[in-house]
């Protein structure tokens, strides 16, 4: 049995009344944009959320478009202790800062938890987006927020895999060419129940655990996460060639 097997045999269970009484109020949509990382593959001086496109910096570029959707009316953005630029820079929607951790899902879960602090109820959503994903559309946004909100932990954007995929050893030799049917590459916005997504972030801590996005935690704990469509277009800045397909996108925005 893997670890990943021993984690799902002790499913979390749902005690997020521990946190939240139910309440009857629609709704609210809180973004959380996650802005701690450095992007070291991105190979530049200065952190990749900060490079310049189009008259503002990536991070200004992905409040942006989260400003376009009508139901996100304030943002709330995660950064590292030791960041000096985010605080300097005008965004198009209200700005509350928190501070990251070292790992990606501890700058989540403090960004969770400032939510919290502002109010927020556990059936609120909570918006999770990449700091250096400045392309997404407005009508994918609403899709996936309105597809959590229609699913009890949420929902997330991603695309079909369209290429051939291999699998490929430790010397670099291919193994087996996967079935590519049931693959898709998954984005940003990731969107979950703000109880929940409390809960499991808060298991993800006891259990030790190593996930790539929140979505797999939730995956880890036997909590179904529903996928939206998104298109192509929605890439995240990592390697230097992004920047200027980024650039073509934005400009025919």
């Amino acid at each position: 049995m893997t670890a990943s097997d021993a984690y799902l045999d002790t499913p979390l269970t749902d005690s997020t009344s521990a946190y939240c009484d139910a309440t009857l109020k629609k709704p609210k949509v809180y973004g959380l944009i996650v802005a701690a990382g450095k992007g070291s593959r991105f190979g530049s001086t200065i952190a990749k959320q900060y490079t310049p496109v189009h008259g503002k910096t990536i991070l200004q570029q992905s409040v942006l478009a989260l400003s376009r959707s009508e139901h996100i009316t304030e943002v709330f953005l995660v950064i590292a202790a030791d960041d000096t630029v985010a605080q300097t820079l005008s965004f198009s929607l209200p700005i509350t800062f928190a501070t990251g951790g070292a790992e990606r899902w501890q700058s989540v879960q403090s960004g969770v938890e400032a939510i919290f602090e502002a109010g927020a109820d556990c059936e609120d959503l909570i918006l999770i987006h990449d700091a250096a994903r400045p392309c997404v559309m407005a009508q994918h946004i609403d899709a996936v927020i309105a597809a959590a909100h229609n699913h009890s932990s949420g929902a997330i954007l991603g695309v079909p895999v369209a290429d051939t995929i291999k699998k490929v050893g430790l010397n670099g030799r291919i193994e087996a060419t996967v079935d590519r049917s049931q693959l898709w590459q998954v984005q940003t916005p990731q969107v979950f129940r703000a109880g929940k997504l409390r809960e499991v972030l808060t298991q993800v801590a006891k259990r030790d655990l190593m996930i790539t996005d929140e979505a797999s935690a939730f995956e880890l704990m036997g909590h179904a996460i529903q996928i939206v469509q998104g298109n192509h277009q929605n890439i995240k800045l990592t390697y230097p060639e992004d920047l200027s397909l980024i650039e073509r996108i934005l400009a025919s925005h």
